[in-house]
């Protein structure tokens, strides 16, 4: 282990809480060295919801790269985004009535933000983002300024000018309410000129897992088209299925008018984003926007085959709303009996919510030394986020619920979950 205090950077944080050094992954699984295994109820931060290693896709990668198949191709054309952009269209946009244009505008979420908020600033002539109370959207510097948290903020070292924060939807009011109070704030923000874009989780993953209600979906979406402001869903870590359909703002029946796609979409964890626009907006010169490693082929392969694999038929979408299912009444019941707010969250995206500072990070550390891997989010660490693969096995989900209810058991039986 010295290696890494002696050579990489303080930065690091998930190595702090797993201080381990992990070998081998399958499905829902992690191996460490020691031979331990460990149950993965984070999958990469959502980059993984097909599982570690999945077979059908590991096959595929395989046979592509002992062909001699492309690894690094830019922008240029290729078989294997030949095939993608051929899924991607037949099993996704198409079925849903969706017409966007792709942009591969670099290998993470963040470079995916980054094109939207540019193009939407090209498009409409103006400089101001929205974005929402708790939103999470990445670390370089246009991302950065519509994310909320004051911490990684403050890492800029700089001012983040041209945004504006809008409450996010609040659980404590009725759909009426939502709306009223939704359109009350963007129009406040707006007093002294119009806003670019609005930039919207419809299930906030780092902020503390709140889902936006459908209705409040509908209402920034209608408000943006009235206002001329272009609407971006920002589904890096909601996407790929992870809430049930294959993008989380499907249940709204809202069309963004940008996508912004990573983690999962390559289906193997590797470095992989896309920005889908629709068609008239597609004004970019070429080379307005460029990256070195936007055409990641291996990912390409693996994303296509991830398509055909679990987006061909409706039974990935049916089980993940199923197993939602389960996990919500399984933390329901875990919070009830330690009296803790109730879960919040949607299809295998949950949350569970404590009280107490430190709570929730104590709970995740005895999960740790239990067998489980599950992490914080919210600004302040309060919550303990569940976001296991998609694809995990019954019997793993069950001892996976188990041993978190044993981990809140031990932090309460230590002391009070309560502030």
């Amino acid at each position: 282990m010295s290696v890494f205090g002696t050579m990489e950077s303080e930065v690091r944080t998930y190595s702090r809480a797993w201080p381990t050094v992990f070998t081998t992954g399958r499905g829902a699984v992690l191996r460490d060295e020691s031979g331990r295994s460990f149950i993965d109820f984070f999958a990469g931060a959502g980059a993984l919801n097909y599982g570690h290693n999945p077979p059908g896709l590991k096959a595929a990668l395989l046979d592509y790269l002992s062909g001699d198949g492309v690894t690094h191709g830019l922008d240029m054309h290729t078989t294997a985004k030949r095939v993608f952009l051929e899924r991607l269209r037949d099993l996704v946009l198409a079925p849903r009535g969706l017409d966007y244009r792709v942009q591969f505008p670099g290998p993470g979420g963040t470079n995916a933000v980054e094109a939207a908020l540019k193009l939407a600033r090209k498009i409409t002539g103006r400089h101001t983002v929205g974005y929402f109370q708790r939103a999470f959207h990445g670390m370089t510097l246009g991302a950065l300024a519509v994310t909320a948290n004051p911490m990684k903020r403050a890492g800029a070292g700089v001012p983040l000018p041209h945004t504006v924060p809008v409450p996010f939807d609040d659980p404590a009011d009725d759909d009426e309410q939502s709306v009223a109070r939704l359109a009350r704030s963007l129009d406040d923000v707006t007093e002294d000129g119009p806003l670019a874009a609005v930039i919207v989780e419809t299930v906030q993953g780092e902020g503390g897992v709140n889902p936006a209600r459908p209705a409040w979906l509908r209402a920034l979406a209608s408000w943006a088209r009235e206002h001329g402001t272009l609407l971006v869903v920002d589904d890096i870590q909601m996407g790929c299925g992870r809430t049930g359909p294959f993008f989380s703002f499907e249940h709204a029946g809202i069309v963004p008018d940008f996508v912004c796609l990573s983690k999962t979409i390559s289906g193997y964890g590797m470095p992989m984003a896309l920005t889908l626009m629709r068609p008239e907006y597609d004004v970019w010169k070429p080379g307005e926007h460029n990256g070195t490693f936007r055409g990641y082929n291996p990912a390409f392969v693996t994303a296509a085959r991830a398509l055909e694999q679990f987006w061909s038929d409706g039974a990935l979408e049916a089980r993940t709303i199923a197993l939602g299912d389960r996990v919500a009444h399984a933390l329901a019941d875990t919070a009830r009996r330690h009296g803790l707010p109730a879960p919040r969250g949607r299809g295998l995206a949950w949350g569970l919510p404590f009280d107490r500072p430190g709570a929730a990070r104590e709970v995740c550390d005895a999960a740790y030394r239990g067998g489980l891997l599950v992490e914080t989010a919210g600004a302040h660490d309060e919550v303990a986020k569940v976001l296991l693969p998609l694809t995990v096995a019954d019997e793993q989900l069950e001892q996976g619920l188990g041993v978190l209810d044993e981990s809140v058991a031990s932090v309460a039986g230590r002391r009070t979950l309560a502030a």
